[in-house]
This record gives C-alpha cells, structure tokens and sequence, in this order.
C-alpha cells in the first residue's frame, strides 16, 4: 500500500517545514497518515487480511513515536500537526 509518487510530493510540499525538507516529523507524520487513512479503508473490504494488520499497528506504534518526539521537543509544532490532521480532539 505504498503512496503514489505524486500524492507523496504533494504532501511533502504541504507539511514541509523548509524548503529541501523530506525528512522533518511533521512530514513523516502527515505520509504515515495518509498511508494509515488507505489501509483502514482496505480493511474495510478485506477483514482478514492480518498480515498487513500488523503492518497498520506497526505503522500506528511509529506515528505514535514521532508525535511524543514532537510533543516533547517543540510543543507549538506538536499543536500545529495535530491540528492540521485532525487526529486527537
């Protein structure tokens, strides 16, 4: 379930924080995301697909990761990023 090119850029262009930035939080967060947002909807017509179920935890653990390095390093950005996905209340 890997990202077209295309969408990648675009969402790299999106949540850039300068101007060559690949590789920022905000960035990896926003593509693991996107990438969480495809699996659920292909777990919603494959329910027993279980080996890439444990690719969605894996993925949900590393999103996880780089929100607490957000959240304990620059709290303002951690604010901005939540915001920006809509990912807690």
């Amino acid at each position: 379930m890997a990202l077209a090119k295309e969408q990648k850029d675009t969402i790299i262009k999106e949540y850039k924080v300068h101007e060559s930035d690949t590789g920022s939080p905000e960035v990896q967060i926003a593509l693991i995301s996107k990438r969480l947002n495809s699996l659920t909807t292909h777990f919603q017509i494959h329910k027993k697909d279980h080996h890439s179920r444990r690719g969605l935890l894996k993925l949900v653990g590393q999103r996880r990761r780089l929100l607490s390095y957000l959240k304990t390093t620059d709290k303002d950005r951690y604010e901005k990023i939540i915001k920006k996905l809509g990912l807690r209340k």
